[in-house]
């Protein structure tokens, strides 16, 4: 199992802190945002690492994380050139997954308590070409992408609406999404969005659409530390935690 942590966002909604340092090298606690995923990922035994970071903001984080050997892991890099969607970033990692590779793919900026081994260890059991994201019960639902689950089949998602004006359930789907490398082919099937974007929840809509897009359901805290609210929560949740 490999991991792709997807950092290369601008975040634009917490300017103007981002125009002095990229979002997920924000502190959170007493460390930096970043190291809060490649530490999950570690203790889900998943030691190779690929983070896909903003060249701007590069050299900040080979500095700062280096090899991964601080951290107890494998840390490769490679650059997003421009802003094209959460699909485009990961579309990036073609070269670091073989064709046999299962990958865990986290937004750099979800922060979360859960152990992500037993999702892991169900993903492990899932057939080739099919794909597992988490989801979590939130009050603000309107925000996300939000599931719709298969009637006949309850661990199936049937669809997933992105923000939606009525949502049909008070689930989103976090930045934490498992696949193998079918994930490419399923890249290469959607268009860009309106904001001229390749969005992963079309992605997730593809493996959705044949039937093997599964879910686990976060039992612990999460937050996607994107807003100042959410980050200062994220502050005040993570801030006696120990790496």
């Amino acid at each position: 199992m490999k991991g792709i942590i997807l950092a290369g966002g601008t975040g634009s909604r917490l300017f103007p802190l981002t125009k002095l340092i990229n979002k997920h090298l924000l502190p959170v606690g007493r460390f930096p945002m970043i190291c809060y995923g490649i530490e999950r990922m570690r203790k889900a035994g998943i030691q190779d690492i690929l983070l896909i970071v903003g060249k701007s903001s590069a050299g900040l984080y080979t500095n700062f994380l280096g090899s991964g050997e601080e951290w107890g892991v494998n840390i490769s890099y490679k650059i997003q050139e421009s802003a094209g969607g959460i699909a485009q970033a990961l579309n990036l990692a073609r070269s670091f997954v073989s064709a046999q590779d299962r990958f865990v793919v986290l937004l750099g900026d979800n922060l979360f308590h859960d152990d992500l081994t037993p999702y892991v260890d169900a993903f492990n059991q899932q057939p080739s070409g099919s794909a597992r994201v988490l989801l979590k019960h939130v009050n603000d639902p309107k925000r996300y992408g939000v599931p719709v689950f298969h009637m006949s089949q309850p661990n199936l998602i049937q669809y997933i609406e992105e923000k939606p004006k009525n949502p049909q359930s008070n689930y989103c789907v976090t930045g934490i999404y498992m696949y193998d490398s079918y994930v490419f082919e399923a890249i290469s099937q959607i268009a860009p969005s309106a904001r001229g974007e390749l969005e992963i929840t079309d992605v997730n809509n593809v493996y959705a659409k044949l039937g093997r897009l599964q879910f686990d359901i976060l039992r612990g805290w999460w937050t996607d530390a994107g807003t100042f609210d959410s980050l200062d929560e994220a502050g005040r949740k993570l801030r006696g935690l120990k790496l």
